[in-house]
């Protein structure tokens, strides 16, 4: 595993370094120890794996309050996503600035997701699948999420959006009263 610092302090690219044999390959998805270059001490206690049917598909922004805030490895197993990260930690120098890779189930890349960025995706693909390795479990309490088309914002999606929940259409704009989330 290779970690390449993205531009909001704490979120990285993550490029898996497959082992290859002729035609086949094998790589590793998770380890602990690599992962502590970056200082990442938290267990991964919850994977999950989505799967998005149509091409320019928004999902999210979301994350999660304190004390439910956790850390997020997000892989592309199945077509390619336009993968964004949004930091709402109020301390940060990169607060409600924003980043994006694309990941493929070709380009043998994750990204890792610090406490306090949240996080969203535009599929590029049909039919899209994607595992997501989390430190904490969902608490729907103490869900948040921005709306991606938010104006503060001004994430440029590469598609046009099309079959954004209503969950996600509900998120409210950001004014001057939201002031982001504290880390201990």
């Amino acid at each position: 595993m290779k970690f390449s610092e993205l531009n909001l302090q704490g979120t990285y690219r993550i490029d898996i370094e497959p082992n290859c044999n002729n035609q086949d390959w094998f790589a590793q998805l998770f380890c602990a120890d690599a992962l502590k270059e970056i200082g990442h001490l938290k267990p991964i206690v919850n994977v999950n794996h989505s799967y998005t049917q149509q091409k320019g598909t928004i999902r999210g922004l979301h994350f999660q309050y304190p004390p439910d805030c956790e850390i997020k490895i997000v892989k592309c197993i199945r077509g390619a996503i336009w993968d964004c990260v949004v930091d709402v930690r109020n301390n940060s120098p990169t607060f409600l600035k924003w980043d994006a890779i694309e990941l493929t189930s070709d380009n043998n890349q994750m990204i890792y997701i610090p406490e306090g960025v949240a996080h969203g995706f535009q599929t590029l693909d049909d039919n899209v699948e994607l595992l997501y390795f989390h430190t904490n479990f969902y608490a729907s309490q103490n869900e948040g999420g921005l709306r991606f088309d938010d104006p503060t914002l001004r994430i440029a999606s590469p598609l046009p959006p099309i079959n954004i929940s209503e969950r996600d259409q509900q998120h409210q704009l950001i004014t001057t009263t939201f002031k982001g989330i504290s880390l201990k």
